[in-house]
């Protein structure tokens, strides 16, 4: 019975002819000899382990064909069961029925090692794969900036005390090469100073002539020959005003325009208004001839420099509106002055015009400065002793490199020695028509005319020298000069008072010409960083002959007992300056083309050469580090 359910149970499993001969040989071995009742048992304990184990063999081959189906078939999902996980029939079965496979297994499995399993395809070498190259890491996109704030406009002001040590005029603000003048705004409020300036000062010495004959009113009763002594007086109060000018540039240049202006101004009230306190023609010497006289020399320059802080392209009108309006002093100042002293005496006199002194210190504090200020270059050791300092401030404000320009040179020496001969009339004019023409009253209609002229020529040869390029503007001067000595010496030939009317216009419209044109001469020759000293060292240079003219004349009157040597000797210095500054221009071209020969030669031979020469006129000389 266990064999019949052996044989369906292996029939149904679908074994095949191996399986059916093992199972004989199984049941053979089990029914031996000598049977009986242990015969029996043995084949009863046989026929159930033989169900066992065919039970056992056909889950193993059920286990192997669907191992082999899954191996060829592509597993899908979870229908198909793992490779690696244990079919259910093995977990299911008993540990009796694994107990009872007994001896069994071993040649089931040597049995399958036999039929052969498909051997394990070997498992493919891994490729390695190369690791992945670093990614650089995305950049963010610039974003774009704000625009900035506009910033606040400043307004630079810079200290006065430390003004520009080199020139207080236009640089075109290296050291601020930047820099352009306002060219107009507050800068005509400073013209409005400059003009009272001018024309107070001017208006006062011009006017000498009057005060020159109350004094010899005065002084004749003590002395005949009086006129040598009291043309003194004048003489030193304008010789003062370009004799301190050399030490005004040091003054402007350290402590700025403002405050050496109203300081000047101060000191020039202080000794207009000291004169009338005393009658000593002596001490007159001091108060009117020096402390009016330097007062007037430390407000008159700054009058000058200033207007280059303000002025550049239109600095010769800025100039000729200045000179022309203190033209309107010179004429007004005359009849001032006379009816003064018809009325009160000499001392009251003095007294009133020091009111314009006065108003002077006031208006000398719209000089305000524009440009910024130069810092003393530090020594490289740091350590600066004495002796150093004092050569360096020397070197620094009695410098001398403007001298170094053959042809300021020469100008500066024509200029000198033309003003020999240049204020002569105005001292002695007014005695002569006095001596000459008794029944001519009115004598102070002389200075007006030349107040007035002079005032047209300034205002006329400021438009005139900005449409001039560069040193051409010297012939002004020469013509200037020339007709200056031509009328003067005209003075004694004429017998009538209108021609000495028509002297007068000449010699006014002269002075017009030579007294604007003096400083845009200087800033052509020099350039801007060394005008102010230059122009200073050329009003000192004519300090000498300008005290010793009118003395001169004075002393010549005197000795010929008129006054008809002493103009014909004040005409020609004039035209001895005249003759000399026509050879500056000329000279001046003949050296640029010689320098730009050499520069051609340094080009050719060393691109990188400095050149070593002076710079021309007009440019200006870098100062050395000390």
């Amino acid at each position: 019975m266990g064999r019949a359910e052996g044989g369906l149970d292996v029939g149904g499993g679908g074994e095949d002819s191996r399986d059916r001969l093992s199972r004989d040989r199984r049941a053979s071995w089990g029914a031996e000899p000598g049977g009986g009742g242990s015969g029996s048992s043995r084949a009863q304990s046989s026929s159930s382990s033989s169900s066992s184990s065919s039970s056992s063999s056909s889950s193993r081959r059920r286990r192997r064909r669907r191992r082999r189906r899954n191996k060829y078939q592509p597993h899908s999902g979870s229908s198909c069961p793992s490779s690696h996980s244990p079919p259910a029939e093995m977990a299911l079965q008993s540990p009796a029925s694994k107990e009872a496979e007994g001896p069994w297994r071993e040649a089931d499995q040597e049995q399958q090692e036999w039929v052969g399993s498909p051997e394990p395809e070997p498992e493919p070498e891994p490729v390695p794969v190369p690791p992945p190259e670093p990614q650089p890491e995305p950049q963010p996109e610039p974003q774009p900036l704000p625009d900035p704030a506009p910033l606040p406009e400043l307004e630079f002001e810079p200290e006065p005390v430390h003004e520009s040590k080199s020139t207080p005029t236009v640089e075109t603000r290296g050291t601020d090469r930047g820099f352009q003048p306002p060219e107009g705004g507050f800068g005509w409020m400073v013209v409005f100073a400059a003009t009272w300036c001018n024309g107070s000062i001017f208006g006062i010495q011009n006017s000498f002539g009057i005060l020159y004959s109350m004094l010899l009113q005065e002084e004749r009763e003590k002395n005949r020959q009086v006129e040598f002594q009291a043309a003194w007086v004048g003489a030193l109060s304008m010789g003062m005003i370009f004799f301190c000018s050399p030490i005004v540039s040091i003054f402007t240049d350290r402590l700025g325009c403002r405050i050496t202006a109203t300081a000047g101004a101060a000191v020039a009230f202080i000794g207009l208004h000291t004169s009338s306190f005393t009658s000593s023609l002596s001490l007159r010497y001091f108060t009117y001839g020096i402390l009016f006289g330097c007062g007037c020399s430390f407000a008159f320059q700054p009058s000058l420099v200033i207007l280059g802080h303000y002025f550049q392209r239109r600095l010769g009108l800025a100039n000729g509106v200045v000179s022309a309006g203190s033209s309107v002093f010179s004429i007004s100042f005359p009849l001032l002055i006379k009816t003064l002293g018809a009325k009160i005496k000499l001392a009251q006199t003095f007294q009133v015009l020091s009111t314009f002194m006065f108003i002077l210190t006031l208006l000398s504090l719209t000089y305000r400065p524009l440009l910024p200020s130069s810092q003393d270059t530090p020594n490289k050791r740091g350590v600066r002793t004495l002796c150093q300092r004092i050569l360096s401030q020397l070197r620094k404000y009695f410098n001398m490199r403007v001298f170094r320009q053959r042809t300021y040179r020469i100008w500066a020496f024509g200029i000198a020695a033309a003003a020999l001969g240049y204020f002569v009339p105005y001292v002695h004019l007014m005695k002569y028509v006095e001596e000459e023409f008794l029944e001519i009253k009115q004598t102070w209609v002389l200075l007006v005319c030349i107040g007035a002229t002079s005032g047209l020529g300034r205002l006329v040869s400021g438009r005139v020298s900005d449409s001039i390029p560069g040193l051409k503007k010297i012939y002004l001067q020469v013509i200037s000069f020339l007709l200056l000595g031509l009328m003067s010496m005209m003075i004694p030939l004429c017998r009538g008072f209108g021609g000495l009317v028509v002297v007068c216009l000449f010699l006014g419209l002269c002075d017009g010409f030579f007294i604007t044109i003096m400083a845009p001469i200087a800033f052509e020759l020099v350039g801007p960083m060394q005008a102010s000293q230059a122009i200073g060292y050329l009003l000192g240079m004519m300090a000498l002959p300008m005290i010793a003219g009118p003395p001169i004349a004075g002393l010549l009157r005197n000795c010929f007992g008129d006054y008809h040597v002493a103009f014909y000797f004040a005409g020609v210095p004039p035209i001895i300056g005249a003759i000399i500054l026509f050879f500056v221009p000329l000279m001046h071209q003949r050296m640029f083309k010689k320098e730009q020969r050499d520069s051609s030669k340094d080009k050719m031979l060393v691109p990188d050469a400095d050149p070593n020469g002076e710079l021309l006129p007009g440019s200006p000389v870098p100062e050395e580090p000390i």
